[in-house]
């Protein structure tokens, strides 16, 4: 899922302020408000799109979809996938896959879910027509490439052939080939129900979602200011789930929003601030969350689009210019740790040191070496990044190390939000590198490959880069056809040699989860970044 939040450089020796810069921020100021009425109120950015599950691929309004949708399968705390709506899963060859729907769930409007509110929603989300961010994810799909001719054809049908209703609880899915991590990528929201209403309005429904899930929408989305909701009783786990309603607050600065929690007046914030992190553990006793995340941030290169970049020496040049150890010791206090491969350390498949001598700080080396690939034009580098996700200070810290170790202009430009660099990054207008980072949508080595890196993500997905490997497609295609899941993840390991070799993207640092809740709330788990409901207490 796209983005991932947090980080002043002040001086490239490392000498780091940490002050909060509290420059404004959406969302008002009022009590949490769990204690008193079961409400509590959580840290987002503004989405990146309207609220429609197919086309959510960012961290924003992922929270809010997955408050509001429940799919077939989902991440417990642990991390592992488990069954949601689905009763049951079964295959005997990994291609043809029977779903048991567990009876009760209704939309939000009362409509039932059924197995052909899965088809309608992933045949709307599969076609090209219909633009949405995450129509690779239905790759798999027997009848993708139909709904997909390309750009400037037309799709000659509108329905994925591989889907089938037996009865009203029972989903057949056939896949154009044997793909062991599709339960796994069934726990992302892209994959969700989706009522008779939305195909009735889908612009509509974004603004105000009816959902499955065991919260519903309070009026319609308020821009740059919140989104409300509120428990949906008839939900069948209703029961578990002790919140009685989220609301949402859209925060343009991370700053404020961890003000707002230490005053009491914000009940979530899982991002929690690098101004916050050498004190957030004693501003907030007893009410944190610190763990290991599955997230990566990257320096990435619009290589398709700028032909400055397109030297892949030139791009390991910068790699190696990058001091990993001292972004994520001293500007990050210790909450990141150096980056390493493309794949998180929670993920199976990860290999310690994959990237090698690319990611291995020699500054001296990085400097021959980027005058041996021709350096940049009038040695200048410019790295976009959005300013509502508290990037400001690590990005500022590599521009300036690349400065120091490069003996070039690096110019850290700010976008106000997140969606803004996204938007720019879609239409191909952003003609710098640019801070990305990548969350998981499902606990598969898979999803940090092709969802990323491949020519399909180009114009539905997240390469931004404009990036084609052939060899790449070629062994992501091997890897999805193993007949296991280890032997899938051996081929994964080579695909992902060849990013290791090409370098699209930089990787910079693996995230860790850095959470903090109000004295509202007792405990809380959170998996892939989204808070799990069930399991938040109320104090």
């Amino acid at each position: 899922m796209r983005g991932a939040k947090s980080a002043k450089w002040v001086a490239i020796a490392a000498v780091v302020a940490l002050g909060a810069t509290a420059c404004g921020g959406g969302g008002d100021s009022g009590s949490g408000g769990g204690k008193s009425n079961g409400i509590v109120s959580m840290e987002i950015g503004e989405p990146q799109n309207s609220l429609v599950p197919t086309n959510t691929y960012e961290t924003e309004g992922g929270q809010v979809i997955n408050a509001l949708f429940t799919g077939l399968t989902k991440l417990d705390a642990n991390n592992k996938v488990v069954n949601a709506m689905a009763q049951s899963i079964e295959t005997k060859d990994n291609k043809v896959w029977t779903i048991k729907l567990k009876p009760g769930y209704t939309f939000h409007n009362g409509e039932k879910v059924t197995a052909q509110s899965f088809i309608d929603a992933w045949n709307y989300g599969a076609n090209q027509t219909n633009a949405q961010q995450t129509n690779p994810l239905f790759s798999h799909i027997q009848g993708y490439s139909d709904l997909n001719p390309g750009e400037g054809k037309k799709p000659k049908t509108d329905k994925l052939s591989g889907l089938k209703a037996i009865d009203d609880n029972t989903l057949q899915v056939t896949l154009d080939g044997p793909f062991s991590a599709f339960p796994s990528q069934l726990s992302f929201t892209a994959f969700v129900p989706l009522p008779k209403a939305f195909f009735k309005d889908p612009k509509g429904f974004g603004e105000a979602p009816i959902g499955n899930g065991p919260f519903m929408m309070k009026g319609k989305v308020k821009h740059n200011q919140e989104i409300d909701t509120v428990k949906y009783d008839k939900y069948p786990d209703a029961s578990k789930i002790e919140v009685k309603g989220v609301d949402f607050k859209i925060y343009s600065n991370l700053d404020t929003a961890y003000k707002d929690l230490v005053a009491g007046n914000l009940d979530i914030d899982i991002n929690v601030p690098t101004s916050g992190l050498p004190t957030y553990k004693k501003d907030l006793p007893g009410r944190t969350i610190d763990e290991a995340d599955s997230a990566v941030g990257y320096i990435g290169f619009p290589i398709k689009y700028n032909k400055a970049f397109q030297n892949a020496d030139l791009r390991k040049s910068i790699s190696m210019a990058i001091d990993r150890k001292t972004i994520a010791e001293k500007v990050f206090v210790g909450a990141r740790t150096p980056a390493d491969d493309y794949i998180s350390p929670i993920i199976d498949g990860y290999r310690k040191g994959a990237c090698g001598e690319a990611c291995t700080y020699n500054p001296s080396k990085a400097k021959e070496l980027y005058k041996q690939a021709g350096g940049l034009p009038g040695n200048s580098l410019e790295i976009g990044y959005n300013a509502d996700g508290g990037h400001k200070e690590w990005v500022e810290a590599v521009a300036n190390q690349l400065q120091q170790n490069l003996g070039i202009k690096v110019t850290a430009k700010p976008f106000e939000q997140f969606q803004a660099i996204l938007n720019d990054l879609d239409a191909k207008k952003y003609q710098g590198a640019f801070r990305m980072a990548w969350s998981m949508d499902y606990p598969d080595m898979e999803d940090y490959l092709r969802p990323v890196f491949s020519k399909d993500a180009i114009a539905n997905g997240s390469n931004y880069s404009g990036y084609v490997n052939e060899d790449f497609e070629k062994l992501l295609v091997k890897g999805d056809q193993a007949p296991t899941h280890e032997e899938a993840v051996k081929i994964y390991q080579q695909a992902d040699d060849v990013l290791l070799k090409d370098l699209p993207y930089i990787p910079v640092y693996f995230y860790t989860l850095n959470a903090g809740f109000s004295e509202n709330i007792k405990s809380m788990k959170v998996a892939g970044h989204q808070v799990l409901w069930d399991t938040v207490k109320l104090g």
